[in-house]
């Protein structure tokens, strides 16, 4: 590894899980739409969370502790959520939609027949942004699990000239970290009802973060 990288890996490893704790409690946070989260988890049900690439800033401080094996991708972006979210009360999964397949799909089937939680980026790691990807159509038909949406909003956006438009916010900032009505996708879907399922859940994740991109116009 090179000097730099190493150096950077360091920096992010000394500085990245303070500085976004201290960034988090400066906020106002809202938590809205858990009912059917919880619900789940109150009957034992196994849970994939999606999130969109443009919305994970919150994820590393909002997840953590409890246990959920979040799918990091590889990448240089990836890097830096998996040492933040290292030491946090994660189970930390490295892979991608082209480098994890075999591996990491064993793993989160294991977990997720196992009554555990699951998070997925499904446009990351490099898009298209808010194309949802086949493999969590896949991983919840073949174990029961629930799909769960999840973004966030705030009252001072910043919003990065980045493909995935992603969201941060200045410290001090309100934030509303919504959970979406949980999807059911039926037992044993053939490839073409899959592809199906995938627009559906694609259309349901688009319209709800535009609805929650609005969480503090509406209040």
């Amino acid at each position: 590894m090179a000097f730099k990288e190493r150096l950077r890996g360091l920096i992010i490893d000394a500085l990245g899980k303070p500085i976004i704790w201290l960034w988090m409690k400066s906020t106002s946070l809202t938590i809205a739409g858990e009912e059917g989260y919880q619900a789940l988890r109150k009957a034992g049900r196994p849970v994939i969370h999606l999130i969109w690439h443009g919305k994970i800033f919150i994820v590393p401080y909002f997840f953590r502790k409890r246990n959920i094996m979040p799918l990091v991708s590889p990448s240089r972006d990836g890097e830096i959520a998996a040492r933040i979210m290292d030491g946090w009360g994660y189970k930390l999964l490295r892979g991608s939609g082209t480098h994890f397949m075999k591996n990491a799909w064993l793993d989160m089937k294991k977990e997720l027949l196992g009554g555990g939680e699951v998070i997925i980026v499904p446009d990351g790691p490099r898009g298209p942004d808010r194309k949802l990807k086949l493999g969590c159509i896949k991983l919840a038909t073949e174990t029961g699990a629930a799909l769960v949406p999840f973004s966030f909003s705030t009252s001072k956006k910043k919003t990065l000239r980045s493909w995935d438009r992603f969201l941060i916010f200045t410290p001090f900032s309100k934030v509303a970290a919504v959970y979406g009505p949980p999807i059911e996708i039926p037992p044993g879907l053939a490839a073409e009802g899959m592809e199906g399922e995938r627009r559906r859940v694609e259309r349901i994740m688009i319209d709800f973060d535009r609805d929650v991109d609005d969480y503090f116009d509406k209040s």
